[in-house]
């Protein structure tokens, strides 16, 4: 994982447990496509249909996220990062499948494939049942690893096909994005367990929820290779 992004300790921490699927995921096939550009636009655009719902849901979980929040800084946190997810990540779905001919309606009427279903509740129930410390380990994966994926394929990609998506998670906005999520993430640790987070038995569980959150990222890069 060297020269991976700094996104906070707990992120640290977090990916290193996961160890092996975490490389699954921010290297996964899918990935490597659009570093060279051989990753056929069907795919693509059968995965960014199904990206933008998963998104719709995405924007439900961090909205939920508010309601968990104790703080204000918390809530301020949180409400950015639903904001940025409506305003920039969806506006990059309806502009490519724009130009492919897929009108926003569509978009939004898009089935949903099982992969899809199974990470988005997955990701709401953490929220559902949990509290905030549970609901930002099954989001953190999303977040920082399009921001890793983003950072490397900047700087590693041999084609521009797929530029404008490598643009936007590489970029200046969604990188604050990502880094004001691992302070989220590190400060709502601390203030509810304390500095020593890592040493508490309560951080195996939020690791084991990073790990399956981090699973369906996986599935989710298989998903959109099979349109």
């Amino acid at each position: 994982m060297s020269g991976a992004p700094d996104y906070g300790r707990a992120f640290g921490l977090m990916r290193a447990a996961a160890g092996d699927v975490w490389r699954d995921y921010t290297r996964h096939a899918f990935v490597e496509g659009m570093k060279d550009g051989t990753l056929p636009r069907e795919a693509f655009l059968h995965y960014l249909r199904q990206d933008y719902v998963f998104l719709v849901h995405f924007s439900r979980a961090w909205a939920l996220a508010v309601v968990k929040s104790e703080t204000h800084e918390e809530m301020l946190l949180a409400s950015a990062t639903v904001n940025g997810l409506i305003s920039e990540e969806m506006k990059l779905h309806i502009g490519i499948c724009a130009e492919a001919g897929i009108s926003q309606d569509e978009l939004f009427a898009t089935p949903e494939r099982p992969e899809n279903l199974a990470y988005t509740r997955f990701v709401l129930e953490a929220g559902y049942s949990g509290d905030l410390l549970s609901l930002l380990a099954a989001l953190a994966p999303c977040v920082m690893g399009y921001g890793e994926i983003g950072v490397r394929l900047s700087d590693e990609a041999t084609s521009e096909t797929y530029r404008d998506w490598i643009n936007t998670y590489a970029g200046d906005e969604y990188q604050g994005s990502v880094r004001a999520v691992g302070e989220l993430l590190d400060g709502a640790l601390a203030r509810r367990l304390g500095d020593s987070y890592d040493q508490l038995p309560r951080w195996d569980g939020l690791c084991q929820t990073f790990n399956m959150a981090t699973q369906l990222e996986v599935g989710f890069w298989q998903m959109g290779m099979t349109p």
